[in-house]
């Protein structure tokens, strides 16, 4: 199949000085099986996080308020992806009113999932280095304060893509794109040149950049002060590192890809391969940065021992039946840990027959 729509991995841009160089559709073999199984562990990972931290935890501190939000972000990104997979065949169906509501809520998940990323970051920071010192910026007050900054900073951020985001018509298919001004009419707008390569370093610079400065600043402070501190909380350490390791190999190669694309606009890069080597690279390493919402609840959450009891306790009290033949698996040190006592677990059965 070659195609001549010019798509920038997850960030559609209307280009027409690339009709001239036909693309093999690569993302048509692949994209679709995999977006849909980001979407279904997606939906489940962020849904449970949500249920925990609003059923369980009950939103007690800044913590809770990230941990939340965060879930909140990933799941309206993978929400977008079952859009996505059916647009890798090439056609967009649900009309100009969804691809404006679709790729506007991705990007604006898009960013305050990073952001809400960075905000962790600083709130683990304050725990940990600074304890005493944080403990009055760290309530439930000042969590719904930066929550509600970094929603607005996730919005702010996704201009101009939301401007522009419109359906396309090329030949004989529609598209979901972003249309910059002139590029719909066929011309060499320079306008539309300079929001395409504003829209890609801006992506670079507050998508990667400056949230991998942030996280790597927070997360080399904590280690220094557990280390220094002659603590004995290695598996702190071990989840920080596996967090930043994460975070690079998840969005890097992403930016990295979507760089060569801003050169490439800038005629740096002009060879049809070198469009085509781009245009892959995009398509593959796309997939590898929306991997990064299914694994965010395993991060944040699933590895920590004070979550996993929440979500076995609410298992434990909830009516649903499929949760009850789950229960008789669990042990009950797990729930309620090792203080609890046979005679409570003797009680508590004979109730709930």
């Amino acid at each position: 199949i070659n195609v001549t729509e010019p798509v920038t991995g997850t960030f559609p841009i209307y280009d027409p000085s690339f009709r001239s160089c036909s693309f093999l559709n690569h993302k048509i073999h692949f994209i679709p099986g995999l977006y849909t199984m980001f979407f279904l562990l997606g939906l489940l990972g962020n849904s449970l996080v949500i249920w925990v931290v609003v059923c369980g935890a009950r939103l007690r501190s800044m913590t809770d308020m990230c941990l939340l939000n965060l879930a909140i972000a990933d799941l309206l990104l993978v929400c977008s992806l079952p859009f996505l997979a059916y647009q890798a065949r090439d056609q967009w169906l649900f009309g100009d009113a969804m691809c404006k509501i679709v790729l506007g809520v991705y990007h604006v998940a898009f960013y305050s999932g990073i952001f809400f990323i960075c905000l962790m970051s600083i709130d683990r920071y304050l725990a940990i280095v600074h304890a005493v010192y944080a403990m009055r910026a760290r309530t439930l007050f000042f969590g719904k304060i930066a929550a509600a900054v970094t929603w607005t900073a996730g919005f702010l951020a996704s201009f101009p893509e939301l401007i522009f985001i419109k359906q396309q018509k090329e030949e004989d298919r529609h598209h979901c794109l972003s249309v910059y001004h002139g590029s719909e009419a066929g011309e060499d707008d320079s306008s539309s040149h300079f929001w395409t390569i504003f829209g890609i370093f801006k992506m670079n610079i507050m998508g990667l950049f400056v949230p991998l400065c942030i996280m790597a600043y927070c997360y080399s402070r904590i280690i220094w002060k557990l280390l220094d501190s002659h603590s004995s909380r290695k598996q702190t350490i071990r989840v920080v590192i596996l967090v930043i390791a994460v975070f690079f190999c998840c969005w890097v190669p992403y930016n990295i890809s979507s760089l060569f694309k801003g050169l490439e606009l800038l005629h740096i890069y002009t060879e049809c391969e070198s469009s085509k080597a781009i245009r892959l690279a995009l398509q593959v390493t796309e997939v590898i940065a929306y991997s990064h919402s299914c694994l965010n609840p395993i991060l944040y959450v699933f590895v920590g021992e004070k979550f996993r009891r929440q979500l076995l306790r609410l298992i434990y009290k909830t009516p649903c039946v499929m949760c009850q033949m789950i229960k008789v698996y669990i042990p009950q040190d797990r729930i309620f840990g090792s203080t609890y006592s046979q005679s409570t677990r003797q009680s508590e059965r004979s109730t709930a027959v």
